[in-house]
């Protein structure tokens, strides 16, 4: 499943993704993944939390980051949970079409059983209109 967190810059997104990872430490039995655009919020995260700053690989555009997602998903069977804060800055989607990427996202979440929450950088009513249901 994948689930949204959306509101503009400065909305409160990763205070909310934060307090998130933190109440899922408590109910999941498998590993938890963290993607963000920096390690900012390394001291934040509970040490049973994998944070992968994706500035520090060579992904230049959205086929490539769902790749990375993909391996991520790939060799981690226990991996029950991954977090992408800042989701259109580290896929490449600012100010662009996000429906495919996000497809792509509910295929992978799907196949591979690991439910993914995604910090989005815009309104509800500018997402697409399937991503809509998704918004938490």
């Amino acid at each position: 499943m994948v689930q949204l967190i959306v509101g503009v810059k400065g909305a409160g997104k990763t205070k909310k993704m934060l307090d998130h990872v933190h109440d899922s430490i408590k109910n999941v039995d498998g590993n938890i993944v963290y993607l963000d655009k920096s390690s900012q919020n390394m001291h934040e995260l509970d040490n049973k939390v994998r944070l992968i700053n994706v500035s520090e690989y060579p992904i230049q555009n959205t086929d490539q980051f769902l790749g990375f997602v993909c391996g991520i998903c790939s060799q981690d069977y226990d991996l029950q949970e991954i977090y992408l804060d800042g989701f259109l800055k580290i896929s490449g989607l600012e100010g662009k079409d996000i429906s495919d990427a996000l497809k792509q996202l509910n295929k992978i979440s799907e196949q591979f059983k690991v439910n993914m929450i995604l910090s989005v950088s815009m309104n509800e009513e500018d997402l697409p209109e399937f991503a809509r249901s998704q918004v938490i």
